[in-house]
């Protein structure tokens, strides 16, 4: 295990280890133990009972979160004609077509979404294999290979998060800022976890949310129970 620093260790003194906290105190704890100099992201990282070994066990979406990510995201567009358009008037920081390509070709990533019509796909396909190690691939079951690139643009604008268990079926993503209200906090973990549950496979056995953790960027990770939250969102 790496040796932690100074700064670490002290904003470690104020977490309970041990424990498992309800939401609205976890939130509190993990804002508390934030120690860097600037805006920290708020993570959540959620434990499922799943084997991502199994095709039909993948938990893979998106969710629009209530409240945004605090992040300026830059979306680019793969359209041409009217959609290429639509998605300069949704907010869209690039569209085009052979010319973002060519630029991509060339080692320009100078973005952190793309969306892509259908007909863009066939070109968009030719440089897979540099958009897809930085996940910056088109994808349809994300909603991102789409004609209705308006909506899709504004939507990760407002913050639409993807996100997909990995190896160790674990789920990370970011659920705000630390500078975020507490109440904005709730709101984003609760739909964030919401739309988890939605998404539950039903060969996944057994308990299905096994833990959550909060932290932000810098701090140490905060155990929030699971329980807890699935009834806030029974009260939602």
């Amino acid at each position: 295990m790496p040796k932690r620093g100074k700064k670490y260790r002290k904003a470690l003194e104020g977490v309970d280890l041990a424990r498992t906290y309800e939401l609205e105190e976890g939130i509190d704890v993990a804002l508390k133990a934030k120690y860097a100099g600037f805006d920290e992201s708020v993570d959540i990282a959620v434990r499922l009972g799943v084997d991502p070994r199994h095709a039909d066990q993948m938990v893979r979406s998106s969710v629009l979160l209530p409240h945004g990510t605090g992040k300026q995201v830059r979306v680019l567009v793969f359209a041409k004609g009217e959609k290429e358009t639509e998605a300069r008037e949704a907010g869209a920081d690039y569209a085009g077509s052979d010319e973002l390509i060519d630029k991509i070709k060339e080692g320009w990533f100078d973005f952190d979404k793309t969306v892509a019509t259908p007909d863009m796909m066939g070109e968009v396909g030719k440089i897979g294999r540099m958009l897809g190690p930085r996940n910056l691939m088109p994808n349809a079951k994300l909603g991102t290979v789409t004609f209705d690139v308006g909506r899709v643009v504004q939507e990760i604008k407002k913050g639409k998060v993807d996100f997909r268990v990995d190896k160790a079926g674990i789920v990370h993503a970011v659920v705000g800022k630390a500078s975020f209200s507490k109440d904005k906090l709730v709101d984003n973990i609760v739909a964030f976890i919401d739309k988890i549950v939605q998404l539950k496979p039903s060969t996944s056995k057994g308990v299905y949310l096994r833990g959550i953790s909060l932290s932000t960027t810098m701090g140490p990770g905060v155990k929030i129970d699971p329980l807890q939250v699935r009834s806030l969102i029974k009260q939602a």
